[in-house]
């Protein structure tokens, strides 16, 4: 395994972290009504987490693109829009 690999592993399993202190805190609210959306739905609770991990990575990328603060708002309509991802972005 390279280095890159390991680079994503990390990144995924600190996100997967982040929502986890999310759902034990219950803030925001969506973050446990988007995961009970997706189990219904028929996900499995890590594939869940594994979805709502790259959403939270997109805000987090373009917080720092556009040099702004957290967007909880677009994070929680991203949130409510899964399955859907977000569409990618040209860099």
């Amino acid at each position: 395994m390279n280095t890159h690999d390991d680079d994503e592993q990390f990144a995924q399993a600190t996100l997967v972290e982040a929502l986890e202190n999310q759902l034990e805190a219950d803030q925001p609210p969506a973050v446990r009504a988007v995961l009970n959306k997706l189990t219904l739905v028929g996900y499995e609770r890590e594939e869940s987490l594994h979805l709502m991990a790259l959403v939270l990575a997109d805000e987090i990328s373009q917080m720092l693109e556009e040099k702004r603060p957290f967007d909880g708002a677009r994070y929680e309509e991203l949130l409510r829009n899964l399955p859907d991802l977000p569409e990618p972005r040209d860099t």
